[in-house]
Order: structure tokens, then C-alpha cells, then sequence
């Protein structure tokens, strides 16, 4: 229960902040810490808008190692009352905040536009996405399966030996850091799954802002604030802080007060906040997207039947936002026959009349040239496509379709790394018997396709068990970009889709990730929590 006082001081510190009702207060370009507005004392940074180059103000003072431990430790404070909160009130805080955010709907989405060049009619996607995420949750806690109640009644007349009564909860975890990720700068940011996912399973959450979209993380961020103030929750539920990824991503990940962590992002961050995270006393899991190229495989008959159809669709998937999506499809196995050069051409001709967009900073549209410069400088790949040109974009994103061959693809393994942006290899198949021994060769991805008529049927029913063992999802006759949120989703994959392929960032299953389960052996009425008395409503696995 939360007491008066706190309910209080969180009022007051909301108070102080300028967050309590109304529209969006203005940017100030400081942290969230626990309710309060805080300065940081490093260097200064901006936002660029990747259109124009323009600076956006105002600008963002960095924070440091000392405003993480005060978020932390406010944080390890307030799980202390917010794990014991009533699903239904977690559940109002996440509607609350999906109030708040649709409210200044117009005041988010124009900032977003400024801090990414993301198209207007995507942002208002992202956005009520996010809200959706937020109100999913609310959903789950209020039909009660969150707590994951597993009951097994005494059998005193068993034998050999009687079976005590055994009754199953999941409790969570604690503190969770949750780092916002480039490409979504709501859905899996400030407010996004990571955090929706935290909150509903009873942890508060300390957010490290992407260093690209600082305005719109702090719109968000006091939306969050001002909702679990409306609550009388405690002021350290939540915090937002900003910072270098090396001095504030390794501060958060070894936080004793921190017990796992949320990010979206590159392989290398990844992979550095697994070793800081493994390198505690106590390690903590680490729930790190991180890369993946979503091999595409093209079967014989879907090509012979629709070739053309299934290049004009993959070349749409492949330029979505730029192909700034963890989803798109940069790897395409296509089995040669009829209808491979229906597809190729029809593909091709796509992206050559793509209009180049802006990417979502300087710096991820200088990485991407590199990567396509790597591909066009490969002796055993041809480009067959590039999309249009915009000398006028600061951080521009031009489609590029490259092809090599089957025995290539093979010998390189560096053919089959990602290129993030919207640029495509074609690898060039001799024959279906050859698929299974490439497929082998990749590395875990969040998702693979394969384009099959009836024909292919028995063909693709061999193949799945590869692809069971390589991907988190599996798409027929459709494309890999577009998440459906929802229950049965599975955003996730074997290494180094994600740190760890039994989970998922999307859906009502990612709450699991920031849970434990507790057994509660023979213990009386009176000792156990709610859901696990006798006629308690909540649904018995």
C-alpha cells in the first residue's frame, strides 16, 4: 500500500516538475529522476533533424554515473511499495499513460517528425501502437493471468508419499533498466514494450534515452511521471535519464539496485551491456535485440505462379521507414527457375524508382553507405538496383538490391551480415536441395518468410524444422515487416537476434521476462497473497 506521505511527495515532486494535467509542459531539456526535473552537469547536446541538419534545441546537458545511482536507488526504493500494488492499480497507471500520451497526440508526433524525418502517418502509427502496448498490459492484469497462478491441492492419501499443497506465483524482479532504441522512438522507447512489459509485472523502471530523439523522450518521460503521481504511486516507479552509452549504459547495467535490463539496438551495445551485466557479484539477465538480416526463401512454384507479384512486395517491404526496421528483409534466398527473373526484375524496378528518404541520424546514414560500399566492393556481388538520390537530405537512405550466388554466399560469412537500411541481397539458389545447408550456415534471426504455392507444400514442410531452431517467427506467403501486438506474437530469436531466444520484446509474454516464479509450500490462508487463496478469481494454469 502506498502511504499518505508518499502519495504526498510524489504530488509535490510531480508538482515541482510541471506535469500535473494540462498539455505537454514545455522542454527543458533535463532529466526525470524519480518525479523531479534534474540538470545534468556533462557536455550539451542537441537533436539534428536528419531532413535539414537543423539543431533542435533545447539542448541536453548529459547526465552521469551519480544521476543513475539517485534513479536506481529511488527505483530499489519504490519496488519495495510498487510490488506490492494491486494489479488493478498498476493496470490504471498504464491507461493513465496511454491517456496522457493520446492526449498530446499533435505536440508528440511533430517533435518525433523533427528528431527522425519519420513520416507523419508512421509516427501516428508508432504512437497509437504504443498506446495499444500500454492498454494490452492493463488488460492482462486486470483478467488476472500476469501472476501465473499454478495451484496443485494436498493429496494426504498419495503413496508412496503425500503431495503437500503446492501453490505457484511469478513475483518480479525488481528495477529494470530499459535503454530506448534508435528506429522507435515510442514504441520500444521511453513508454514502448520494454517499459509497458516492466510495469505491469510490478517492477519500476529506470530509462536511459536514445541520444537521437532527446525531446520526445522527455514528452514521454513526463507523461509517465505525471501518471503514476495521478496514482499516488511512489515517485521512483519511473525516471528518465540522459548520458554517454559507456559511462551511463555500463552505470545502469551494474547497478546492484538494477535486476535486468531492456535494449534495442546494435550488436556491439548489446553484447557490451551482456558482459557488464554477467561480470557482477549477482549477474542479471540481459533482454538485448540486437541484429538481424530475415532471410526470405522463394520457393519454385510461388515463383513460377507470381514472381512478378512477390518482387513488387518484397521491394515494398525492403524500403519501408527506410528499411530502419529490425524486421526487414535484407536477405532474399531465391530458388532459380521460372519466375526468378520475373521477380528480380520486378524487384529491381521498385527500387530504382524509390525516392530516397532520411534516415534517423547522420550517423546511422554514414553506416549504412559504409555497408552498401562493402557489398558494392565484394567481387562476387552485383548491384542490380539503386533506388533515387537526395543530395538535399542531411542523412539521407537510398535503396540499393545487390545478387550473388549460392557458392558465394557460402564461402563469405560476411555476405550474410546486416545492413541496416533498406538494401537487399539476392542469393541465387541452383536448386531446393541446396536450401537446407544455407540455412544452416546463418545465424539466429527474428523472423524468416518463405513465399510457397501448394506445390511447395511438402518442399517447405522439410525446411521448417531449420527454421524452428534459427528464428523467433515464421511468416508464409506474407513479409516480415509489421509486428502484430498481441498475445501470440513472438518478437525474439536465437543469437544475436536477441541475447535470449526464450523470450519476446512484443506481446503480453514479454512480462515474464521481468518476473521470477515463488512456490508456496503447505502455507496457511493468511501467509499466502491474494491470488493464490482458495476462490480467488484469478485463472489456475
Amino acid at each position: 500500500m502506498t502511504t499518505t506521505a508518499e502519495t504526498a511527495e510524489t504530488a509535490r515532486t510531480a508538482e515541482a516538475a510541471g506535469t500535473t494535467g494540462g498539455p505537454a509542459a514545455p522542454l527543458t531539456g533535463e532529466m526525470v529522476l524519480a518525479g523531479a526535473r534534474v540538470r545534468g552537469r556533462g557536455r550539451t547536446v542537441h537533436a539534428v533533424d536528419p531532413r535539414t541538419g537543423r539543431t533542435l534545441d533545447p539542448g541536453y546537458a548529459l547526465g552521469g554515473a551519480e544521476d543513475v545511482d539517485r534513479a536506481a536507488t529511488a527505483a530499489a526504493e519504490a519496488f519495495r511499495t510498487y510490488r506490492r500494488t494491486d494489479p488493478g492499480v498498476r493496470a490504471a497507471f498504464l491507461d493513465t499513460t496511454a491517456e496522457i500520451l493520446t492526449d498530446r497526440t499533435e505536440t508528440i508526433v511533430a517533435r518525433v517528425q523533427q528528431e527522425t524525418g519519420i513520416p507523419e502517418a508512421r509516427v501516428r502509427g508508432e504512437l497509437t501502437r504504443t498506446v495499444n502496448q500500454l492498454r494490452l498490459f492493463a488488460g492482462v492484469l486486470r483478467e488476472g493471468s500476469a501472476a501465473g497462478v499454478r495451484i496443485e491441492p494436498a493429496l494426504p492419501d498419495r503413496t508412496p508419499l503425500p503431495r503437500p499443497d503446492l501453490r505457484q506465483r511469478r513475483v518480479p524482479l525488481g528495477p529494470v533498466a530499459v535503454f530506448g532504441a534508435s528506429n522507435f522512438p515510442l514504441a520500444f522507447s521511453v513508454a514502448g514494450g520494454d517499459t509497458a512489459a516492466a510495469l505491469a509485472a510490478g517492477c519500476p523502471v529506470v530509462v536511459k534515452a536514445h541520444g537521437s530523439h532527446p525531446g520526445t523522450s522527455e514528452l514521454v518521460g513526463l507523461a509517465v511521471t505525471e501518471a503514476a503521481a495521478r496514482h499516488g504511486l511512489p515517485a521512483g516507479v519511473f525516471s528518465l535519464v540522459y548520458g554517454e552509452g559507456r559511462e551511463v549504459g555500463t552505470a545502469l547495467a551494474a547497478h546492484p539496485a538494477v535486476r535486468a535490463v531492456g535494449f534495442t539496438g546494435s550488436r556491439a551495445g548489446g553484447t557490451a551491456l551482456m558482459a557488464v551485466a554477467q561480470a557482477r557479484p549477482h549477474p542479471i539477465p540481459v533482454y538485448a535485440e540486437m541484429s538481424s538480416t530475415n532471410p526470405v526463401v522463394l520457393l519454385p512454384g510461388a515463383l513460377g505462379e507470381r514472381g512478378a507479384d512477390i518482387g513488387a512486395g518484397f521491394a515494398a517491404s525492403l524500403t519501408t521507414s527506410a528499411g530502419q526496421l529490425c524486421t526487414n528483409p535484407g536477405l532474399v534466398l531465391l530458388v532459380e527457375g521460372p519466375g526468378s527473373a520475373e521477380f528480380l526484375d520486378s524487384a529491381a524496378d521498385a527500387v530504382r524508382r524509390t525516392p530516397a528518404t532520411p534516415m534517423l541520424s547522420p550517423a546511422i546514414s554514414s553506416a549504412y553507405r559504409d555497408g552498401v560500399q562493402a557489398l558494392r566492393e565484394h567481387p562476387a556481388v552485383t548491384e542490380l538496383a539503386a533506388g533515387e538520390e537526395d543530395e538535399s537530405l542531411a542523412a539521407p537512405g537510398t535503396a540499393h538490391l545487390f545478387t550473388t550466388t549460392a557458392t558465394a554466399f557460402a564461402a563469405d560469412e560476411a555476405l550474410a551480415a546486416e545492413v541496416f537500411g533498406a538494401t537487399s541481397l539476392v542469393v541465387r539458389v541452383p536448386d531446393v536441395a541446396d536450401l537446407p545447408a544455407l540455412l544452416e550456415r546463418l545465424e539466429g534471426q527474428l523472423t524468416a518468410t518463405v513465399h510457397l504455392s501448394e506445390a511447395d507444400t511438402a518442399t517447405a514442410a522439410d525446411l521448417v524444422p531449420v527454421l524452428e531452431e534459427k528464428v523467433g517467427r515464421l511468416v508464409v506467403n506474407g513479409w516480415p515487416t509489421g509486428v502484430d501486438v498481441g498475445a501470440a506474437i513472438v518478437h525474439g530469436g536465437p543469437f544475436p537476434a536477441t541475447s535470449d531466444g526464450r523470450s519476446t520484446s512484443v506481446g503480453t509474454l514479454a512480462i515474464e521476462r521481468f518476473q521470477r516464479p515463488v512456490a508456496y509450500q503447505d502455507a496457511p490462508a493468511a501467509l499466502l497473497p491474494p491470488e493464490l487463496r482458495d476462490g480467488a478469481s484469478t485463472p489456475t494454469t
